[in-house]
């Protein structure tokens, strides 16, 4: 029942989260008693290969007392496509003390009885995969009561018609090339902001300038994402262009959330002061985003075979639920503060296209969130293992259409179609007040 609960947890997992880096991975094993460890997930091609080389293995009793020495072909490594996943499932779950070592589902690899001599010494093999599917790259410990101590390093790839190596899973390889595109775009976007603020430069405000140092951080952490994904498919290394992502990442995110909540709050454009309640906000969101992105880096830098991985991938989700419920609040007090100004100041029509352009920031905010968690995370579930980069296309041209939208709804200009009004203006909206208020 144990091996069913964790391949059950496996399958979840798998369906959920990506490994989107396929890098050559050096790790260390040390006394783990895991009946099942998942390494990677790969989308190969008719040209795919997997190389695994082990070294310093010891296998002991996970308890004080004496057990009987393991077998050693009831350890080894194989690879599993999430279809047959579901058959091993059954097979589990017929027989609780079934290996899955045993399986017909699965491509096996090695067990440690191919060690010479076993089960101490080292092992370097490559393997062919030529029937092109995802796979997800498991060591199995059929032997109970005994841990596992190993150096291993992984390296799975698929081989261009040059005969060059290709780090990036099937469904990836598009992303340099992808990121890089969606740079340019960005860098566009930055030169026409600057060209707009220069130009009404009397009605600039300071959440403009950071709404520039927002596009700015986004275009770089682009630029770092395809240098990032550019090593890893050829070389199957970073260089050190990892690094530069998280940060611009970390930046990027604070920005995003900092920039919604001020503009949430009518900072700089109602008013030139946060209040108490908008400060403890930022408070929240700002220290969360540290914590995500701190997440974040360790699942990308390490991988699932983690003992921790399913609880940082956990502690992820919820902070970003968290960052997201908490960044709405503030737009709707923005709306329920100009309906209640809207009262008694005498501007109806000033106050009417304020709630209304207001209201238009909260629909375009909720789509966003909802498109880049919702529909994004349904694009990765269903499409075939070839297409993943459609997701992150998809990802992208919504963040690049938020942007837009929201820079546009709240760019410097001298006359705002929003806050010019004439007086037949003003009467008919003071009249959609008073309609609004009587519905109510």
């Amino acid at each position: 029942m144990a091996k069913l609960s964790l391949l059950s947890t496996v399958l979840l997992l798998l369906s959920l989260f990506f490994l989107t880096t396929a890098e050559i991975k050096t790790l260390t094993i040390n006394a783990d008693s895991r009946p099942m460890i998942l390494f990677e997930k790969f989308g190969f091609t008719h040209t795919g290969h997997v190389t695994i080389s082990v070294s310093s293995v010891s296998v002991s009793g996970s308890s004080s007392t004496s057990a009987p020495t393991p077998n050693p072909s009831r350890l080894g490594f194989f690879l599993l496509s999430e279809e047959s996943l579901l058959q091993v499932l059954v097979e589990i779950q017929q027989n609780p003390n079934f290996c899955v070592l045993d399986s017909h589902y699965i491509l096996r690899l090695f067990n440690f009885r191919d060690l010479s001599p076993p089960p101490l010494s080292g092992f370097n093999q490559s393997y062919p995969v030529t029937a092109p599917n995802e796979y997800s790259l498991f060591f199995a410990n059929c032997a109970p009561e005994t841990q596992v101590t190993m150096n291993v390093r992984t390296e799975v790839y698929n081989l261009d018609r040059d005969g060059s190596k290709d780090y990036l899973s099937a469904g990836l390889t598009q992303l340099p090339s992808m990121f890089f595109f969606y740079s340019l775009l960005y860098v566009a976007f930055v030169g026409i902001w600057i060209y707009v603020c220069v130009k009404n430069k009397k009605s600039v405000h300071r959440i403009h300038l950071l709404m520039a140092g927002l596009l700015l951080t986004k275009a770089f952490n682009l630029i770092c994402a395809a240098e990032d994904k550019h090593f890893v498919k050829v070389t199957g290394t970073p260089h050190g262009w990892d690094v530069l992502f998280y940060l611009f990442q970390f930046l990027r995110v604070v920005l995003l959330f900092t920039v919604i909540v001020l503009i949430g709050t009518g900072w700089s454009f109602l008013k030139p002061f946060l209040q108490e309640r908008e400060k403890k906000v930022l408070m929240i969101v700002i220290p969360l985003q540290v914590l995500a992105n701190v997440a974040s880096i360790v699942i990308g830098e390490t991988g699932p075979f983690i003992k921790d991985w399913v609880t940082w991938n956990q502690v992820f989700l919820l902070v970003d639920i968290i960052c997201c419920c908490a960044i709405i609040f503030p737009i709707v007090w923005s709306i329920r503060s100009l309906r209640e100004t809207s009262k008694t100041d005498g501007k109806a029509a000033r106050n009417l296209a304020k709630l209304t352009l207001f209201r238009q920031f909260y629909i375009v905010v909720i789509g966003y969130l909802y498109f880049t968690r919702i529909v994004v995370f349904a694009l990765k579930t269903i499409a075939a293992y070839k297409y993943q980069w459609v997701s992150n296309a998809a990802e992208e041209t919504a963040s690049l259409v938020f942007y837009m939208v929201i820079f546009y709804m709240f760019r410097p200009v001298e006359e705002n179609e929003y806050f010019v009004l004439d007086e037949e203006e003003e009467e008919a909206a003071e009249m959609a007040l008073r309609d609004e208020e009587f519905e109510l």
